[in-house]
């Protein structure tokens, strides 16, 4: 697997408009070609038994139970709207040849 070089670092800093220091250069130049390396040795690995996943954790529901309460009567809905018919807002035809 390649490795990057400083010129690449130089380059994708410069097309991100990031202004970076040559310490700063050095120390991605560094951290970067590690995590090449470590993805070097996961690509050895034999997967072929493994199913896809696009989830590696289990994924659970985080979302409060739907409880019914009480709720606005039509009245109070309705209270601020510009007009109204009947328990329902009035809205403008917004579909071209609905009249």
């Amino acid at each position: 697997m390649a490795t990057l070089s400083r010129t690449d670092l130089e380059h994708v800093a410069f097309l991100a408009r990031l202004a970076l220091t040559s310490e700063e250069l050095g120390l991605l130049e560094g951290q970067l070609n590690h995590i090449l390396e470590q993805y070097r040795v996961l690509s050895e690995l034999d997967t072929g038994s493994i199913p896809p996943t696009a989830q590696v954790i289990e994924v659970e529901n985080i979302l409060r139970d739907d409880v019914a309460r009480p709720s606005l009567t039509p009245d109070e809905a309705l209270a601020g709207a510009p007009e109204r018919q009947d328990d329902y807002f009035v809205v403008p035809v917004v579909v071209e040849g609905a009249d």
